[in-house]
């Protein structure tokens, strides 16, 4: 690791808006060797993203520009390239993995000709040649089926496989410099194990080089050699990775590090009035034997959810976690019937909603509602906050007047811990931990009882995720809601829930309290969950050999075709194969 491959020197870059000029990077340097991992870390808004695009030259221009600076790539200046000569570098010598998939992958054309098409540009191999290449690539990545998955289009993809899919993309042609842009953030703690192998087995075979871009830190602990810490546009700290964790100088790194949840950490105790007893209160919400089955035709049926049965007490926070597929977010849906299920029966007080016709079904939304994963795809970017909030009250009759409509929006905002002018802004004039704060706003306007927490951490910097939890929390003890809170985050899942269940191939494997759980899990599938948790310390990460999981899906794995739940301690709950 001795040539630099890479210099950035001095780079600035403005956005201009109107007649305002916003200046995103503001002089950023820093060195690449070859066969070096790069981390870059920040919250959102720090400049990150922006500074990978500038070497990719991939900003929008305009409104971007870049005002001064030079990146530096094995002895060409990037800043003075033509586009048609950068179109021959991108894909070729520099890989990019970006933050969304769905938005990158092209959804009118199939994932393995997506692949294909850059193996025949840039390595000029045959149609042949690049479709068995393609499908070899999509197996690195840890895509099962992959022949077939080859002839599929990304709407058919989960946002893991989607994720993967880009990997894939990116490492074909080997390139020389790897930028991953929040490659894992989308991803469940197995497979981003499974994924940060791969970028280092190709990393190690083909000496690529790679700039991590993430909010993770225990991914940085694990996967870089040095770190460049950047806040507002500019690097306030860099250094080794040992350095950065042991001996961080700016408070604003030191503020990144403590804000990181940690397991062995006890949950805060609940209060009083949220504490009720199990055995004396009805449960708000009875799942009975739930099943969701897919037809995808030819015979072929997906179980993403494959009866289960769990209850959930008046102000009770369960916890689902579980890898993608696992039919966390399936079975939030069908509990709200934004899925009509194959069988089973779901309670909300006793009522039970599945036999509700759609006048009715449409009383008991304001019960129960939903905080869905991406806050920016599920916003209406063409409304107003005013109205994105306002449009649920609208459609159960609660807004009253012009006025008293924009009263209880403005509450709802400050509730949550917005500016009540926000309310006449956009959707895109907000970044992404405000946007999710609107949803939860929007979700709460019709003061429901039960909310369904559908991934709602996921896309957020760590710093963020933690305001976002302490929101939630506080809304709970302030309203008394009861949550279902589906994540891949096993920090954050066990710090808010007060009971946790283990979902694997449409199954429940395990379910106990939060602390039990974390402390003594009984499930093979529960301790190599918790095994693959990337530590934020370069000492553990770096002497770790994760167990990885198989890529497979299907109940056999565990032996759960025919299991049940078996009650092995107070409370604890472990799938027992019965046959």
């Amino acid at each position: 690791m001795n040539s630099t491959i890479l210099k950035v020197n001095h780079l600035k870059v403005s956005f201009l808006n109107q007649d305002r000029e916003f200046e995103a990077v503001k002089g950023v340097s820093f060195e690449l060797k070859k066969g070096e991992t790069l981390g870059i870390v920040g919250e959102s808004g720090s400049g990150k993203s922006v500074t990978a695009r500038s070497i990719m030259r991939l900003l929008p221009s305009p409104p971007a520009h870049m005002k001064d600076g030079e990146i530096e790539f094995m002895g060409q200046n990037l800043a003075h390239k033509t586009e048609k000569e950068m179109e021959s570098i991108r894909g070729r010598d520099i890989g990019m993995i970006f933050q969304d998939p769905m938005t990158s992958l092209n959804p009118t054309i199939k994932v393995g000709k997506q692949i294909a098409e850059s193996l025949k540009k840039h390595r000029k191999l045959s149609s042949k040649e690049a479709k068995h290449e393609a499908i070899e690539m999509l197996k690195l990545v840890g895509i099962r089926d992959s022949e077939s998955r080859y002839n599929q289009y990304p709407h058919e993809f989960s946002g893991g496989m989607r994720q993967r899919a880009m990997i894939a993309i990116a490492l074909a042609c080997r390139p020389t410099l790897l930028i991953a842009d929040e490659p894992t953030t989308a991803l469940d703690v197995t497979i981003q194990a499974q994924i940060l192998n791969v970028m280092k087995h190709m990393q190690e075979k083909f000496g690529t080089s790679i700039i991590l871009i993430t909010h993770d830190l225990g991914v940085v602990a694990g996967m870089c050699d040095r770190v460049v810490v950047m806040k507002d546009g500019e690097v306030v700290e860099t250094g080794t990775t040992e350095e950065i964790f042991e001996e961080a100088k700016h408070p604003y790194t030191q503020k990144l590090l403590n804000a990181l949840p940690r397991l062995d950490e006890k949950k805060k105790p609940k209060p009083a009035s949220l504490i009720l007893n199990s055995s004396k209160s009805e449960p708000l919400l009875e799942v009975s034997g739930l099943k969701q089955y897919f037809n995808m035709g030819r015979g072929h049926v997906v179980k993403a959810v494959d009866d289960i049965s769990f209850h959930i007490h008046p102000g009770e926070t369960l916890g689902v976690v579980g890898e993608s597929g696992s039919g966390k977010s399936t079975t939030g849906r069908t509990i709200l019937r934004l899925h009509e299920p194959t069988a089973g029966e779901v309670l909300y007080q006793g009522m039970p909603v599945h036999r509700l016709n759609n006048k009715e079904m449409k009383m008991m939304r304001r019960h129960m509602q939903m905080i869905f994963q991406d806050p920016y795809a599920s916003l209406n970017p063409r409304f107003k906050v005013m109205d994105i909030i306002g449009e649920s009250m609208d459609v159960h009759q609660m807004s009253g007047s012009k006025e008293a409509r924009k009263k209880r929006v403005e509450e709802l905002l400050d509730l949550v811990g917005l500016e009540p002018s926000f309310a006449e802004r956009y959707p895109h004039e907000f970044s992404g931990g405000q946007r999710q704060r609107i949803g939860i706003a929007r979700a709460l306007a019709v003061e429901p009882k039960f909310l369904v927490c559908d991934e709602p951490l996921s896309a957020l910097d760590v710093s963020i995720q933690s305001q976002v939890v302490q929101l939630l929390e506080d809304l709970q003890h302030k309203l008394g809601l009861t949550y279902l809170f589906i994540a891949h985050d096993l920090f954050m899942v066990k710090h808010i829930s007060d009971r946790v269940a283990v979902m694997y191939a449409g199954k429940i494997v395990e379910l106990a309290e939060s602390e039990e759980l974390y402390a003594n899990p009984q499930h093979e599938y529960t301790k190599s969950l918790l095994a693959a948790i990337p530590v934020p310390d370069p000492r553990i990460e770096s002497k770790k050999t994760r167990k990885l999981l198989e890529e497979q899906t299907s109940a056999d794995k565990y032996n759960l075709l025919q299991s049940e739940l078996v009650e092995v301690s107070k409370g604890h709950f472990v799938a027992i194969p019965t046959g």
